[in-house]
């Protein structure tokens, strides 16, 4: 499995060098900061808040290991985009919006995916935005530290202390940036919001159509949430809710703008996973702990509002949104596309040249599949010697 490199060698030192107060500790010391975010972050999640960066022994930790996997995550996000020269970007800097941006992690994957497109694009310009006055002074102490070699100007870095859940703050904000933004970004804050309404998706999907108001004409909003099954089942419901609003539409993941078919059942959701190697930390880290980092989890929509989709539509594209299935003799794989949400196999025995490309898709994986078939009474369909796999994008 191949995927994002690990975050650039001036953001590790940065996060190294302890700005905003918070110098690298011993490695017990940090894994205990670790463990106890890890809690918080999945069976403690009602209670976590942007209070944990308060705290220096849980603010180290969560520096030194959890802002790398974070910006990788969204990095491999940001790497579906469309590039700066591809015409869609011809005015001015390239605008972007961090909401909920705590200690800048999105902001930080951004300025990574603009630096690796090698100055062919406009200036970068991003505004964090975020309640917390501590988390952006972290921010702020990242990004200036990442950017020092850069020449005045060319990255440049507001913040304000904004509470998103209200929507006329949002509007406010706009208000005063007489403008819109090419890049709206919205990195693990989403699940945070309106916990313990009565209808949480609802008062999010209003969030982010007021986001949406914000975006320019060829821009793109990303989300990007942990990988459990509560929030991605919100975040799949989040998606038809606006669909069905027409405020916008699906560039990636999905290749569909039906409802979502992992909603049909409630043990179903659709996650990512991607490869990436570890910095030496957390490697380190998870030795100590005995945690598993060999991959990136995590769950994400990216959409639009000029129709524009990763790879065009079509009713023979789809994309694999499972796990690798291998059975004695089988390999099988869920896909996802216009059909819905299908199990696929290919027994051994039937590889071929014109479908050897099975073997080489993974989660993520978007592919064109010609002449599978499916028996009567059989929920499951298989791709026959003569039957075609063609990979269209990997990740």
């Amino acid at each position: 499995m191949t995927g994002p490199s690990i975050p650039s060698e001036a953001l590790l030192q940065a996060i190294a060098s302890g700005h905003g107060g918070v110098a690298a500790s011993d490695l017990p010391r940090l894994a205990a900061g670790v463990k106890e975010l890890s809690r918080l972050f999945t069976k403690g999640r009602a209670t976590a808040s942007g209070s944990y960066l308060d705290r220096p022994d849980l603010r180290a930790a969560y520096l030194q290991y959890y802002v790398p996997v974070n910006v990788a995550k969204v990095s491999s996000v940001l790497a579906e985009l469309p590039q700066f020269g591809d015409g869609t970007h011809s005015h001015g800097p390239f605008r972007v919006l961090d909401v909920g941006a705590g200690p800048g992690t999105g902001s930080l994957a951004v300025l990574e995916w603009w630096s690796e497109q090698g100055g062919c694009g406009p200036a970068l310009s991003v505004l964090a935005v975020d309640r917390s006055r501590k988390a952006l002074a972290l921010a702020t102490g990242l990004w200036t530290a990442v950017t020092t070699t850069l020449p005045a100007g060319l990255a440049t870095f507001q913040t304000a202390i904004i509470d998103a859940e209200r929507p006329a703050n949002l509007r406010r904000l706009a208000a005063r940036q007489f403008a819109s933004f090419d890049l709206i970004l919205v990195a693990n804050s989403l699940n945070e919001w309106f916990r313990g309404d009565r209808d949480p998706v609802g008062r999010r999907a209003k969030i982010i159509a007021t986001l949406l108001d914000m975006l320019y004409p060829c821009g793109s909003l990303v989300i990007v949430e942990p990988a459990l099954r509560e929030h991605t089942r919100a975040l799949h419901s989040l998606r038809d809710r606006l669909l069905s609003l027409g405020r916008c539409s699906v560039y990636s993941p999905c290749l569909h703008e039906a409802p979502c078919p992992a909603l049909a059942h409630p043990e179903d959701w659709c996650h990512e996973e991607r490869g990436w190697q570890a910095p030496p930390t957390v490697a380190e880290l998870d030795r100590e702990l005995g945690f598993i980092k060999d991959s990136l989890k995590f769950s994400y929509l990216v959409l639009r509002k000029d129709g524009r989709t990763v790879v065009p539509r079509a009713t023979d594209l789809v994309r694999v949104v499972s796990e690798r299935r291998p059975f004695k003799g089988e390999l099988r794989m869920w896909v996802c596309g216009e059909g819905g949400r299908r199990d696929i196999g290919r027994l051994d025995r039937d590889r071929s040249e014109r479908n050897t490309a099975w073997d080489d898709c993974q989660r993520g994986t978007i592919i064109r599949i010609e002449s599978s078939q499916r028996k009567e009474g059989s929920r499951l369909e298989r791709i026959p010697e003569k039957g075609m796999v063609e990979i269209l994008r990997r990740v």
